[in-house]
């Protein structure tokens, strides 16, 4: 694919990168990556906009606030124990059955403790909005569903990971339809809220059956009390991290919630959709061209920090490509997509667009973080955001609204993907590298004179 792309560059800049075999492989590994995302991502957010101005800010802005409420207890529900259970599935297949069996009682316990703890805290939170309740219970529920996950887990771990996403994408298709067709039969908001728990529901069960067709037996599952000490000793710190990040993501649409109301949310939430949505094409790049990063450390520290400073310069470019029009065209952009009704979002949108430029550097560096074995200071740079996220909001939400909740976030990922990096010793090599690549000038002369 990678190949018939080329022939429509400038023949200088085409050459350096046939030159470069290791470059068009990671090119070509990026292509394909973003193919399977847009059509996720690209009909979610069709969905989304369309269901969005159906409903109105106000009751968008509420299915946004329950998501976003909800959002907060999945590190509870997981208990952290992805990464764990892959890596014990591929270390140890003899054990898969009890690794499974174990991992799945666990996930369902740590999604009930889920449920009931945000049963309880949005019943302190809104305890005279019955319907807000109760679209909480439902969506709080399909985090014991999540439990189903650990298939998702085996298949990962035997590197057959496309009959999973065959089977989420045609459950994510079908519901899509069905959305649709709520909107032309104006259907009720709940009508959304009860597609949104069958997919959940169609996606459990359907994990549940492509194992089975593809050779796995559930009755051979055992829960074993050792292994889920095992597990939880190493996924513990996982869960902490965990609910950092969600706060640290989430929090700024239920203090909007809770302090100006559903409408502002909706307005918000508009705003935000569409600044996230870029976010899926640094998570591919980073992930197709660490490898080569890794490699590259193996034959010396100079040309592992050289590629890395060219992960970060391409960054920081892509993310100010984005950035750059979107200031001046967001008011545009929302109401062609969202309509009139959400034209305050294009402000928000001006603004909290920018933080995709510190999301994009905290992504690479996370990477850098577990080659070198620092995992807690990303743990400590995603709780400083968190709270640096809570104690802005409280402060600019009462004085600039929704516009202060936007810039309240920018300045939490500043901090987070940014600033926290010069507080330890071992992580200020990355900050200059970080403050480097945002030295436009000389980032634009190095990616032409060696894009790779």
């Amino acid at each position: 694919m990678i190949e018939r792309m080329l022939r429509f560059l400038p023949v200088k800049l085409r050459c350096k990168i046939e030159q470069r075999h290791g470059l068009t492989n990671i090119l070509n590994n990026i292509i394909w990556l973003f193919f399977d995302k847009f059509i996720r991502l690209g009909v979610g957010l069709l969905v989304s906009v369309w269901i969005a101005r159906y409903l109105g800010p106000g009751q968008f802005g509420l299915l946004s606030y329950a998501l976003a409420f909800v959002a907060l207890f999945t590190a509870v529900a997981n208990l952290g124990l992805y990464g764990i259970v892959v890596r014990d599935l591929v270390q140890d297949p003899a054990n898969a059955d009890n690794t499974m069996g174990t991992s799945f009682v666990l996930s369902v316990l740590g999604g009930f403790s889920a449920f009931c703890l945000s049963l309880l805290a949005i019943s302190y939170a809104r305890p005279d909005d019955e319907l807000a309740k109760f679209i909480i219970v439902l969506l709080s529920l399909l985090m014991v569903f999540k439990a189903t996950d650990v298939v998702r887990y085996w298949f990962e771990s035997q590197v057959q990971s496309k009959y999973v996403v065959w089977m989420e994408n045609s459950a994510f298709l079908a519901i899509s339809t069905v959305k649709i067709g709520l909107i032309v039969v104006e259907a009720p908001l709940m009508a959304f809220v009860w597609a949104m728990f069958v997919e959940s529901l169609i996606v459990a069960v359907g994990l549940l059956g492509i194992y089975t067709w593809r050779g796995g037996k559930l009755t051979a599952w055992r829960f074993r009390f050792v292994r889920a000490k095992v597990l939880l000793k190493d996924s513990w710190p996982l869960i902490l991290s965990g609910i950092a990040i969600m706060v640290y993501m989430r929090i700024d649409q239920i203090m909007l919630g809770q302090m100006l109301g559903d409408e502002s949310v909706g307005i918000y939430s508009a705003a935000v959709r569409i600044s996230e949505v870029w976010y899926f094409i640094p998570m591919v790049i980073v992930a197709s061209v660490f490898p080569s990063i890794i490699e590259a450390k193996k034959q010396g520290e100079a040309l592992y920090y050289q590629r890395l400073q060219k992960l970060y310069n391409w960054l920081v470019v892509l993310a100010l490509a984005v950035a750059i029009p979107m200031t001046f065209l967001s008011e545009l952009v929302v109401t062609l997509l969202f309509g009139n009704a959400y034209v305050q979002a294009g402000s928000v949108l001006s603004i909290h667009i920018w933080a995709g430029l510190f999301v994009f550097l905290g992504l690479a560096s996370g990477k850098w973080f577990i080659i070198e074995g620092l995992q807690r200071y990303s743990f400590y740079r995603t709780l400083f955001g968190a709270v640096a996220n809570i104690v802005l909001n409280l402060i600019m939400i009462p004085k600039f609204g929704v516009l202060g909740a936007a810039s309240a976030t920018v300045i939490s990922y500043a901090i987070a993907g940014l600033f926290s990096d010069v507080l330890q010793k071992e992580t200020r090599t990355i900050f200059k590298m970080k403050l480097r690549s945002l030295n436009i000038y000389s980032t634009l002369i190095s990616i032409w004179r060696k894009p790779y």
